[in-house]
């Protein structure tokens, strides 16, 4: 981890580490949030939003939303492009998390999350190239997202995803990677019911996370707060979505 924060100075990566066996791997639980409790789901919360994986280990402290729209561009590099598969779950996503806009951009349209989806044999140039910007150190990761935080909330997100090693890891990298650009930046391996977890079995949106990035996005959460002015709200704000998220 110190070799990481020593490369990459205040940037912010999330990687996937998963592979296909990890997928298999883990029993299935919850299928609505019915069944997790109040304290499972803030502490869910917390696990994911306050770290990072890779990066400043002060940037860990503070919440990292974007803090308006989110426009969505795909740049595919890969032989098996997967722009409707990325665009079909970006279009679902508005009606699965409370408070988040988030869509395609029009082609006349600033995009502020980019998403790289290349080869296996190009993922690390691809990396390097535009993400990192250095054509040196190490690249972590089957997939990663670096997030660009500013003072007002993240001004972009960049991901880069693999395509042409089997549709289970797509769709893993495709799901963990962009809700994570989205600000709830931290794995852990408690959250067995999540895809915030590199050894959960888990490729779609889970009704756990759900809970955690709706929370999130609720106006209430500001980029910037803290874990104890975040302890504050969080049960209110939970309750809320309880009512929304099933």
């Amino acid at each position: 981890m110190a070799a990481f924060r020593t490369i990459f100075g205040l940037m912010l990566l999330a990687v996937a580490l998963a592979t296909v066996g990890d997928l298999l791997s883990t029993p299935v639980r919850a299928e609505s949030i019915v069944g997790f409790s109040d304290d499972e789901l803030m502490d869910g919360f917390q696990k994911t939003v306050f770290g990072v994986e890779y990066g400043s280990a002060s940037a860990g402290g503070a919440v990292k939303k974007f803090n308006g729209a989110v426009r969505v561009r795909v740049v595919n590099l890969a032989d098996k492009d997967r722009q409707r598969e990325i665009a079909g779950f970006v279009t679902r996503l508005p009606r699965l998390v409370r408070g988040l806009d988030i869509r395609m951009a029009a082609p006349t349209e600033n995009p502020n999350f980019t998403i790289y989806v290349v080869d296996r044999a190009d993922y690390v140039d691809t990396v390097r190239t535009d993400v990192l910007g250095s054509t040196h150190g190490a690249v972590p990761g089957q997939c990663l997202v670096r997030v660009y935080p500013g003072s007002l909330g993240i001004v972009r997100s960049t991901a880069v995803i693999v395509s042409d090693e089997g549709d289970g890891l797509f769709r893993r990298c495709m799901v963990e990677e962009i809700l994570q650009g989205l600000g709830p930046m931290n794995d852990n391996a408690a959250l067995y019911a999540s895809v915030f977890n590199d050894r959960s079995r888990h490729s779609r949106l889970m009704p756990f996370d759900r809970a955690l990035v709706s929370m999130l996005y609720d106006r209430r959460i500001r980029p910037g707060m803290t874990r104890s002015e975040v302890d504050t709200l969080l049960p209110r704000v939970l309750a809320d979505v309880r009512r929304s998220v099933r």
